[in-house]
């Protein structure tokens, strides 16, 4: 079965609150797909929707060619994980490995139980024992092992140190190369997990405003320095996203792209011509701060 994702003219409302407006997309089976935007741009509430959370106010919304919300066909081959409230969950980490088994046909119990030994998490322990960094490691494990054909991950590393992060991206990674599917990374820890990503979608205000491959996206930023006269010209025409100075030198982002010919020039102008951050571009056209 094909389980590819489209989304035509899709809308979310809440009551009277329009959470998202008109989405299209398409997300092609095998990749790993960034989901970036702000807090309350609509990301949990469109992944709800992948998962059968909840159904779409109006649009379209399939997975392998069928409508996913409460289709025995599709449910169990999506994998929603996020991060839970354990407060009141004293089953062991097993007893979640047992119910796993039980409902996700792929999932790999020995693959579950070395992904543990890893993250060095104990088997036996109560759920609502363990450290909210462990807790988080018991999520990402879940959603690795059970392998589902779409599988999402809504910032389930918050919390995660910075060791047992890398030690997740590496599996990540890794999992693709062997049990290829479609993943779906939902995060604002942009600087860190930029190159897992084969495709970004930003969503912002509920709207989506970016949906290009990564390697696509990230040429659209560039990065002008010079004196100041000579930059102000050389961009008078470009989209200027932000603008740093010091002294008489000035950098300017700038959005969109840009020739070979005209960054040549740029350059016999005493130019420096420089890349900029898939963070960067993302903190700018949102409006993003921190």
């Amino acid at each position: 079965m094909n389980f590819d994702i489209v989304a035509k003219n899709v809308s979310l409302n809440f009551k009277e609150f329009e959470v998202l407006n008109d989405i299209s997309f398409t997300l092609e089976y095998g990749k790993t797909y960034g989901l970036l935007g702000r807090n309350g741009a609509g990301k949990t509430s469109l992944l709800s929707l992948l998962a059968s959370y909840r159904e779409v106010t109006s649009g379209l919304l399939t997975i392998g060619g069928e409508i996913p919300f409460e289709n025995r066909k599709i449910m169990p081959h999506v994998g929603f994980v996020y991060e839970a409230d354990y407060n009141d969950e004293d089953e062991a980490v097993k007893g979640y490995f047992d119910f796993a088994e039980r409902y996700r046909p792929h999932f790999d119990r020995s693959y579950a139980e070395e992904l543990a030994t890893r993250f060095k998490l104990p088997l036996d322990k109560p759920i609502n024992k363990l450290s909210k960094g462990k807790q988080s490691a018991l999520n990402a494990i879940l959603g690795l092992a059970s392998r589902t054909q779409v599988t999402i991950f809504d910032e389930v590393y918050l919390a995660m140190d910075a060791p047992t992060r890398e030690l997740f991206y590496k599996e990540v990674i890794e999992e693709q190369a062997l049990h290829p599917r479609t993943m779906i990374l939902s995060t604002h820890l942009v600087s860190e997990m930029e190159y897992l990503f084969d495709h970004v979608l930003l969503l912002h205000d509920g709207r989506l405003l970016i949906d290009e491959s990564f390697d696509q996206f990230i040429t659209r930023g560039t990065s002008v320095t010079g004196s100041s006269k000579t930059v102000d010209s050389f961009v008078a025409c470009m989209q200027q996203l932000n603008t740093k100075q010091l002294g008489d030198t000035k950098s300017v982002m700038v959005y969109g792209e840009m020739s070979e010919g005209k960054r040549l020039e740029g350059e016999r102008l005493g130019l420096e011509i420089g890349p900029v951050s898939l963070q960067e571009l993302f903190i700018h056209l949102t409006g993003e701060e921190n």
